[in-house]
């Protein structure tokens, strides 16, 4: 709730210019609720509107869980490269 208005000001500076592809390093991230969640996916959709891709990486245990649970999973662009257990 904290980060999410910064998550979103940083992103829509750098889809001023769109890159191929924006990587969220979210290995810091060890809570996220529904604003968070929904920030995910609203940047999510603006990077595909202006055809970039926003992948998150090093997503941690307890945020993949509520991405199943949300069904946000398969919405998003998750490559981990943490091992998870």
């Amino acid at each position: 709730m904290l980060t999410a208005a910064q998550l979103s000001t940083v992103v829509n500076e750098v889809l001023a210019e769109p890159p191929p592809r924006i990587v969220l390093d979210l290995g810091g991230v060890t809570f996220c609720d529904s604003q968070g969640l929904g920030t995910l996916v609203v940047l999510s959709r603006k990077a595909s509107h202006a055809q970039s891709l926003l992948v998150l990486t090093n997503v941690g245990d307890f945020l993949l869980r509520v991405l199943d649970i949300t069904g946000l999973r398969s919405a998003l662009m998750i490559r981990n490269d943490q091992p998870t257990g």
